[in-house]
C-alpha cells in the first residue's frame, strides 16, 4: 500500500515547547492565515498531535474554531483541510468585507488618535516598501493590516470581529500574490489617497475612495488565474 503524502502544513507549524495545547490554535492559524498553504491543504489530525506531544482533544478543539472562522472544513470521511472557496463565494466576501469596512469608516477617521494615524503611517510605509521590493506575499500581509488600521479606530468592536473574520475567510486565496505588479501599484495609489483622506477626516472624500478602491479591486479579483485553488461552477459540478 502507498504511504499517504505528508501534509504540506506540518512542515511550516513551529512547536518552540511541546505539550503545550494553548499554543495550536495561533500556530495553525498563523500558517493558514500567511498563505504557506494553499487551499485544501490537508490537516493531518494525529499527525499535528504528535507534532505538538497533545492528545488529540486540543488539536480537535483548535480546528473546530478554525472551521468556525472559516479557515478549515471538515468532511465526515475526509477529515480536515484549509477551506476552499468558489470564485462566486470569494466575490460574496469582498462584498462583505466592503459593507462592513465603510460601515466603520467615518467613526475610524473621526475618532483616530495620534497613536492610530501613527500605525497607519507605518503601515503605509511598509506597504510602499513591499511594492518597491515587488514582494507579493509583504503586500499581501501588509494590505489587510492597512485596511484594518483604517477600521479600527471607530472602536465598533463587534463590527471589527466579523470584518477580520471576513477578511479570514478570504486570506488562503491570497489575492494579492496572484495578480501583477501593474494592479497592485493601482491599488496602492488608492492606499495612499485613502490614507490621505482619513488623516485630514474628509469623511466625504474618504467614503469615495472607499467605493473607488472596491470597484477596482473587484475588476482586479475578477481577473485572478485558475491556479489559485478557487473552485469554478464546472468544478463544483464535476465533484458532485
Amino acid at each position: 500500500m502507498p504511504s499517504r503524502r505528508r501534509s504540506a502544513l506540518l512542515a511550516r507549524l513551529v512547536v518552540d515547547t511541546p505539550g503545550r495545547p494553548q499554543i495550536i490554535l495561533g500556530e495553525l492559524r498563523r500558517v493558514i492565515l500567511d498563505g504557506a498553504v494553499p487551499p485544501c491543504t490537508r490537516i493531518p489530525l494525529r499527525e499535528v498531535a504528535e507534532l505538538f506531544g497533545v492528545s488529540h482533544i486540543p488539536v480537535r478543539e483548535a480546528l473546530k474554531t478554525l472551521i468556525g472562522e472559516g479557515l478549515v472544513t471538515h468532511e465526515p470521511h475526509g477529515g480536515y483541510a484549509v477551506a476552499q472557496l468558489t470564485v462566486a463565494e470569494l466575490r460574496e466576501m469582498y462584498i462583505v468585507r466592503e459593507t462592513l469596512e465603510n460601515a466603520s469608516l467615518a467613526a475610524a477617521a473621526l475618532r483616530a488618535t495620534e497613536a492610530d494615524r501613527a500605525e497607519l503611517l507605518a503601515i503605509n510605509a511598509l506597504l510602499e516598501q513591499a511594492i518597491r521590493d515587488d514582494d507579493p506575499v509583504a503586500y499581501q500581509r501588509q494590505s489587510r493590516n492597512f485596511h484594518i488600521a483604517l477600521t479600527k479606530p471607530s472602536r465598533m468592536f463587534r463590527l471589527l470581529h466579523m470584518l477580520e473574520s471576513a477578511w479570514n475567510i478570504t486570506e488562503p486565496v491570497q489575492s494579492m500574490v496572484h495578480i501583477g505588479r501593474a494592479d497592485r501599484v493601482r491599488l496602492h495609489t488608492d492606499h495612499a489617497l485613502l490614507l490621505d483622506a482619513f488623516l485630514a477626516r474628509d469623511v466625504d472624500r474618504l467614503l469615495m475612495l472607499a467605493g473607488r478602491h472596491h470597484r477596482r479591486l473587484a475588476g482586479v479579483i475578477a481577473t485572478l488565474p485558475t491556479d489559485t485553488g478557487l473552485l469554478a461552477p464546472e468544478d463544483i459540478s464535476a465533484a458532485q
